[in-house]
């Protein structure tokens, strides 16, 4: 007879350091997590901070955990299921916000899936939408791009196609950058993108300093803006309501039903 396999649980973590844990982690998750004693997590320190807020010091001596990050080996993944394969459940930790949603924990995922793993996402906070539904920007038609390139050229580049994007299509485009790159990204945003073209930045979400300012390109270049070196978002969309973008409209002027009445 096969034994019974332990479940994945998905756990949301914090945003931001600040803060009481109640006010952005729902019951539920500090639940789940306080029961758990295997994890695998994305960070040690930020998942140490956490459970340290969580539990007492006789459950965080039991607790043990494995890391899973960019630098983790494909072929070395399923390995961390051990233990659920064994019955126990295990919780998969992200560094901040949800697991799996830009960070590597898919992997995860996908190997729990293929052993025939329960998966049981928790609900919990995810800049990515906190920084969307804040944005006044479309949100029924997004993407999420990661980062950027690097190299300055081709970060340009980039948000040339971005914006384009954008026109064609109306859907909001999502990226984030290494907090000490903001301040270098948001010039290029300004350098490249069209004045009219909106950018929302959303920056320290859920905490005492969050900032999120949506506003035309040419208002932030009159604004002269430093985000400095904190977790944020950038976004760059229409206002929901305007139509399509310009170069589709265009395209789709002469069809029936679209553009000017005959």
């Amino acid at each position: 007879m096969e034994e019974k396999k332990g479940r994945l649980w998905l756990l949301p973590n914090v945003l931001c350091a600040e803060g009481q844990l109640e006010a952005v982690l729902p019951a539920a998750a500090l639940a789940r997590i306080k029961t758990l004693r295997r994890f695998v997590v994305e960070g040690d320190r930020a998942a140490w901070r956490l459970l340290a807020r969580i539990m007492d010091r006789a459950e965080l001596d039991a607790v043990t955990m494995e890391r899973l990050d960019e630098h983790t080996r494909p072929q070395d993944v399923a390995a961390l299921l051990s233990p659920a394969l064994a019955g126990e459940d295990l919780g998969l930790l992200s560094e901040a916000g949800l697991p799996c949603i830009a960070d590597p924990g898919g992997a995860l995922v996908a190997a729990a899936h293929a052993a025939c793993i329960e998966v049981k996402p928790i609900v919990g906070p995810s800049s990515l939408l906190l920084a969307l539904s804040a944005s006044g920007l479309d949100g029924q038609r997004f993407t999420f791009l990661g980062y950027l390139p690097q190299d300055r050229g081709q970060r340009r580049n980039a948000l040339i196609s971005i914006e384009r994007g954008v026109k064609l299509d109306g859907g909001t485009r999502l990226f984030i950058e290494t907090p000490y790159r903001n301040d270098r990204l948001l010039e290029d945003c300004l350098g490249v993108l069209s004045p009219d073209t909106r950018l929302c930045v959303a920056a320290s979400l859920s905490s005492e300093s969050e900032i999120v300012r949506s506003m035309t390109v040419a208002e932030w270049r009159a604004r002269k803006p430093v985000i400095g070196k904190v977790p944020a978002v950038f976004l760059v969309g229409r206002v929901p309501g305007t139509g399509l973008g310009p170069d589709r409209a265009k395209a789709e002027g002469e069809r029936p039903g679209k553009g000017k009445r005959r």
